[in-house]
């Protein structure tokens, strides 16, 4: 070989490089957006189905403090609420959320409650069903933005 087609020859083999490390590079720096962008939805996704979880069972909760005669479409929407969770929740925040529904439904069958006797449930802190479930959300949120 001339040194003419060894010059050639290494600027087509330079010019392949270049243009396969800018193809790889893009389809690297897409394929991270796409799944920044996927992971941030899915955070959102879990968000919005905890915020709804915990507007329905304190509905419920509050409802079976007061009542002896089950909500059951409120008990129906925070079941489904608790499927929807199934896809998607870490095992701790599924235990919190069972026990919570599994509280609500024990507290129908109790009598029911003044709201001198629900003032004093406060008081003493041992109203809150959503503690527990709480925190089991905040470290599974803390535990997706660390990924």
């Amino acid at each position: 070989m001339d040194a003419s087609s060894i010059t050639a020859l290494a600027a087509l083999l330079g010019a392949a490089v270049g243009g396969l490390t800018s193809v790889g590079t893009t389809l690297l720096t897409q394929r991270m957006q796409v799944r920044a962008e996927w992971h941030a939805r899915e955070v959102d996704r879990r968000q919005e189905l905890y915020k709804e979880f915990i507007e329905e069972a304190s509905r419920c909760y509050v409802h079976a403090l007061q009542h002896g005669e089950a909500d059951v479409p409120g008990l129906v929407s925070l079941y489904a609420k608790l499927g929807r969770m199934r896809l998607i929740s870490s095992p701790a925040v599924l235990a919190s959320a069972g026990e919570i529904e599994r509280k609500i439904i024990d507290t129908y069958l109790t009598p029911d409650k003044s709201f001198l006797e629900i003032r004093e449930m406060i008081h003493n802190d041992s109203i809150d069903l959503l503690r527990d479930f709480s925190i089991a959300c905040r470290e599974e949120f803390e535990f997706l933005h660390s990924r």
